[in-house]
């Protein structure tokens, strides 16, 4: 019997395989169907910054909307119907997918500054959230800002969230540091529970039609794989957190390497997002099916095998194995050339 078992933030997880923050969570017979197809745990769509940001804006306007006028409008306040008072659609979702299914739920918090963080962090717990994602994002173009102050407040607000919650914390933070392991280092001491590798930064596109800039959301491939493979095989035994791997996650054999490099999750998005929630089954089978296939028995065996710690060339990892791949064309990998037996393959010219 293979066991599939694995750790992520102290959760027991019955298989590495975890649903990450997609638009698949909207709806709780979304998240019935992913248990159904196999998740182990599911993160929720992401709850903005922004939207907090708006729904303060709103409160202000509805309590303070007429209050120059008369003097009798100092004691009116608006029925709680006429206003919404923060994320209480979001709270409600947690509730309301706790009830149904029986997988961990990881709510997810998506911002930029210190902000509003420590109270909903707080309020996701008490909603029954199993655990927080903190997703920073945050494109800097600030030239007066160090990469030094963009760190602290990474720091800043791990450390905030913490100091508000009991339930585990993981942070979803990108490849750009100029140095990614100390980083890495620094937001565990602050008390990060779990490292998820990596976010992927939707940069915005041309319309030369209408001549505006306009958002591009493309799903990842995966060749994305590469960056958390990466940097989860450097890490791994290195940091004392739990590490996902997310982004390029599309097949049962990028599962097996990420484990191999060391991950305790491996999330998926846009492989469920082409082929549907049930493609998670398919994954799972192709799985076991490998693990028999080379004699493993379980996710604990192979976990960290093929890491920096424990690979046989450790340089695999840096700059030494760079410059034997861009030496040796060998390492090149070339898309394969079309045979053509007949005439009649070239098709119309």
């Amino acid at each position: 019997m293979i066991d599939l078992s694995t750790h992520y933030l102290g959760l027991k997880l019955r298989t590495p395989l975890v649903v990450s923050a997609s638009p698949l969570s909207q709806e709780i017979e979304g998240i019935r169907r992913l248990e159904r197809a196999g998740a182990s745990a599911i993160v929720l769509y992401s709850l903005f910054e922004e939207q907090l940001r708006q729904e303060a804006l709103e409160l202000e306007y509805h309590l303070e909307a007429g209050t120059e006028s008369f003097a009798e409008s100092l004691t009116y306040l608006p029925m709680r119907s006429e206003f919404r008072t923060g994320p209480e659609g979001y709270l409600a979702h947690i509730e309301a997918a706790k009830k149904v299914v029986r997988i961990p739920i990881i709510a997810s918090l998506n911002g930029a500054t210190l902000g509003g963080w420590t109270k909903y962090a707080k309020a996701m717990e008490e909603a029954g959230a199993d655990a927080v994602e903190c997703n920073i994002y945050s494109v800097p173009a600030d030239m007066d800002v160090s990469g030094a102050e963009i760190e602290q407040t990474y720091i800043d607000i791990v450390r905030a969230v913490k100091s508000s919650v009991k339930i585990p914390v993981a942070v979803k933070l990108s490849p750009f540091f100029s140095n990614l392991a100390h980083m890495a280092k620094r937001l565990v001491e602050a008390g990060a529970n779990g490292l998820v590798l990596f976010n992927r930064f939707y940069q915005p596109d041309i319309d030369l039609d209408e001549l505006e800039v306009r958002p591009n959301v493309l799903l990842s491939t995966p060749q994305a794989l590469r960056l958390p493979l990466t940097w989860i095989g450097i890490l791994y035994g290195r940091v004392q957190a739990s590490l996902a791997a997310t982004s390029g996650v599309h097949s049962a054999g990028d599962v097996i390497k990420l484990l191999m490099a060391g991950a305790d999750a491996t999330m998926l998005c846009s492989v469920l997002l082409r082929n549907g929630p049930n493609y998670l089954s398919t994954i799972e089978r192709e799985l076991v099916e490998w693990m028999q296939e080379h004699e493993y028995e379980s996710v604990d065996q192979m976990q960290g095998s093929m890491s920096q710690l424990r690979c046989a060339d450790p340089t695999a990892f840096e700059r030494a194995q760079y410059m034997r791949a861009v030496k040796d064309s060998t390492y090149i990998q070339r898309p394969p050339v079309p045979v053509i037996r007949r005439v009649e393959d070239w098709g119309p010219q």
